[in-house]
């Protein structure tokens, strides 16, 4: 049997590493272009698209301002996981970041299901939802198009951004506890929000 060399040795201690930054730069380019995607989308009605419009808006300057500057702060979301690439060889940040991923992924998922549920609700008649910002609006196709388009985008992008937590922490107890922390505050943020949806406490608005 072959002995191998240092430069040998040397070259497989340091391929879980590199394997473990490879995983974390593909993931991290896939969220930041999951996020630009649907920066353009709402751009796009920000600079006066009318296309899959489910309803007549009450003042048309109001709603194409809301939309860029949901554009805007969607591109800083967009650009967040690859600014913040450097910063995961940094010990000291590291647990900064990961209370970042833990922050987005709960909250991202949140709002996808509790949209979700809002909006099959309505489809099936148990819930009415108010359109303050409309003069009409046909209510099934709002609600499909957030069904179809805006709350996927949010499903998915709390899921990537939890995926990038779960790499940096590999198996271990801190990785369990990170995701079962995740959990718990979705689902106790979810039944929060359908509480407010069904006006049974104080409605908040998240976004």
């Amino acid at each position: 049997m072959k002995a191998l060399s240092a430069a040998e040795l040397d070259e497989r201690s340091q391929a879980p590493a590199r394997s473990h930054q490879s995983r974390l730069i593909t993931l991290s380019f896939m969220t930041a272009g999951w996020g630009f995607w649907y920066a353009m989308y709402r751009a796009y009605y920000g600079f006066g698209g009318t296309a899959g419009m489910f309803g007549v808006p009450k003042s048309e300057s109001q709603w194409r301002a809301i939309n860029l500057a949901g554009a805007a702060i969607l591109l800083l979301v967009a650009a967040l996981p690859v600014a913040i690439l450097p910063l995961w060889k940094r010990s000291r940040v590291r647990p900064i970041l990961l209370g970042l991923c833990w922050l987005l992924a709960v909250g991202f998922t949140m709002h996808a299901l509790v949209d979700d549920i809002q909006r099959i609700l309505s489809l099936a008649g148990v819930l009415h939802l108010d359109y303050p910002l409309f003069m009409t609006v046909n209510s099934r196709v709002a609600d499909l198009q957030d069904l179809i388009f805006n709350e996927t985008w949010f499903l998915a992008e709390g899921v990537l951004w939890g995926i990038l937590g779960w790499i940096d922490l590999h198996p271990s107890p801190a990785r369990r506890w990170w995701i079962g922390t995740a959990v718990a505050a979705v689902v106790v943020l979810t039944c929060i929000g359908l509480l407010a949806g069904f006006g049974l406490i104080g409605r908040f608005i998240i976004g």
